[in-house]
């Protein structure tokens, strides 16, 4: 049976961070709004863990950009101050950068511009003083393709709307989309080392700073900008909030509900399908509008019927998905410690052969011996994710996706072992006799999440997947779906998800003839800065 939800009524597959924006900004414009989410809670990847008497978020556990999430909440009379507690974090984050056969260098990150060139230049003089400059030509950088990240990108004549041609024509010359960011950085830094220091967030995009175009040299630029930032509670406290304002504002989210499946009329999404066993098992409902927050490709394929794929286009088969580029995966421990731990909020490790270590993610399909680790240690700034005395931390090893022939039955008691063997030899620490609680989580788990090929970071983000060639915001080919998320313009990363949600939900206003509640797409501008040389 078909249920009929009203006239211009809206789905949203998936109650994860896209969805959550869209939920918010679609029910502030006046439609009605109702989220279907799989699971029991909601969050999708930015979920809560919880084992025993700690918590850990389940994906990202930092914020950037909080002028994103401003927007955001302003769209909906709310301020974002009133709604979630952020910690602006310093240091930002403890690099330790690996050498063979030493101790690792260790470098504090600081949005201080001339104490981080101090830094930098106790590693390499010639350095600390080219950061100023990377500095400045990132912030001119990022203030004119903000709005190329705010617009939709159907087609390269996108770039020349006129809305957007004045920065197109400005950025153009600095984009340099023929270096990777790595051989960008080398014509700023001599020391490998420095290198690495402005490149591992390429991690961020789940990419090797030897593959990523240089565009995302803007990543560094923005922590440095604007600082790293803890929700207290985790990022799954921002989640909620959202949940509240969307649901204040009239969303209706429905958890336990997973979507098997969409009918259509034409290219006409007409009905969303849902499954399992919870209050909607095995009913069907009309909506007018459909918004997809799954993960893009795994959606694509298992929701939306092969036939009219084919109408829409050759490039949505199977196949043809399958074959394009994937983030790497993570493999994850979520432990609970007895006792505090000596470590700032983001500690990490990065190889001291990283190239190799990248090499055996993305091309070899292989696990390092010498691997790249990432430890978050929240209870230092937040005492709500753990008991007093005690530490909820947050371990995570980038790895190959499934696409590598890796059986993780076998191989993750061989990764743990690694893993707390690398946060021994290289933070000092022995956590094998304090674990209290231990949840690890391997890209198989991350697969048999619906995320395709346990991409934890979406599609790769090279050239032939950006922009007018990613996934658009309003799906090529059919009438009324949209794709929010990161396997979408803009990206991965929880700022530009929110963007994609901004985008997708001021289109779909635009079809349904509702005036949209969010700020059109204005950049928000950065301080004025003149080109920089390279």
């Amino acid at each position: 049976m078909t249920r009929t939800d009203g006239k211009g009524s809206v789905a949203i597959i998936g109650a994860g961070p896209g969805g959550l924006a869209a939920a918010m900004l679609l029910a502030a414009s006046g439609l009605k709004v109702r989220v279907y989410e799989a699971a029991p809670t909601i969050g999708g990847r930015t979920s809560r863990i919880r084992s025993g008497d700690f918590s850990f978020d389940r994906g990202p556990t930092f914020f950037m950009m909080p002028y994103v999430l401003e927007e955001l909440f302003a769209a909906c009379n709310r301020r974002l101050a009133s709604e979630v507690e952020l910690t602006r974090l310093d240091p930002m984050y403890r690099l330790l950068l690996g050498r063979k056969g030493d101790s690792p260098r260790t470098l504090d990150a600081t949005q201080d511009i001339p104490e981080m060139s101090r830094r930098l230049a106790a590693l390499n003089p010639r350095d600390g003083a080219a950061f100023p400059r990377f500095i400045a030509h990132n912030r001119y950088k990022l203030r004119h393709s903000e709005s190329i990240l705010r617009n939709p990108m159907r087609s390269p004549l996108d770039l020349f709307r006129p809305a957007l041609l004045a920065d197109t024509l400005k950025v153009a010359p600095v984009l340099n989309p023929h270096l990777s960011v790595h051989q960008l950085l080398s014509r700023y830094f001599e020391d490998p080392q420095v290198r690495l220091a402005v490149s591992f967030q390429s991690k961020y995009l789940g990419m090797s700073p030897y593959e990523c175009p240089s565009l995302f040299t803007i990543l560094p630029f923005i922590e440095y900008e604007y600082g790293i930032w803890h929700p207290t509670g985790g990022c799954h406290a921002l989640m909620l909030a959202m949940a509240r304002v969307a649901q204040e504002l009239g969303a209706e989210i429905i958890t336990d509900a997973p979507v098997t499946g969409l009918d259509f009329q034409g290219q006409t999404c007409r009905a969303v399908r849902v499954g399992g066993s919870g209050p909607l098992a095995n009913t069907a409902h009309h909506h007018e509008h459909v918004v997809l927050n799954a993960d893009a490709t795994w959606a694509m394929k298992h929701l939306i019927p092969a036939e009219n794929r084919a109408r829409a286009s050759r490039d949505y088969a199977d196949a043809t998905l399958d074959a394009k580029k994937y983030s790497c995966s993570t493999y994850m421990l979520y432990l609970g410690i007895d006792g505090e731990v000596d470590l700032p909020h983001h500690t990490i490790y990065i190889s001291a052969d990283y190239k190799r270590n990248l090499e055996d993610i993305t091309t070899n399909g292989a696990l390092t011996d010498d691997a790249s680790v990432y430890v978050c240690n929240p209870s230092r700034t937040d005492p709500t994710l753990a008991p007093k005395g005690k530490s909820a931390l947050y371990v995570l090893a980038p790895v190959p996706n499934t696409k590598a022939n890796i059986d993780w039955a076998a191989a993750a008691p061989l990764m743990r072992n690694r893993v707390l063997d690398q946060i021994e030899r290289q933070m000092g620490l022995n956590l094998r006799g304090r674990i209290e609680s231990e949840v690890p989580t391997t890209p198989a788990d991350w697969q048999a999440a619906n995320i395709n090929f346990g991409a934890t970071f979406n599609l790769a983000h090279n050239l032939g997947q950006m922009l007018h060639r990613r996934p658009q915001n309003k799906l090529a080919g059919f009438d009324n779906l949209y794709l929010v998320g990161g396997g979408t313009h803009p990206g991965s990363g929880l700022p530009t998800i929110f963007l994609s949600a901004q985008i997708s939900s001021r289109m779909l206003c635009q079809h349904a003839g509702v005036a949209y509640a969010g700020a059109k797409p204005e950049v928000h501008r950065i301080a004025q800065t003149r080109a920089m040389p390279v």
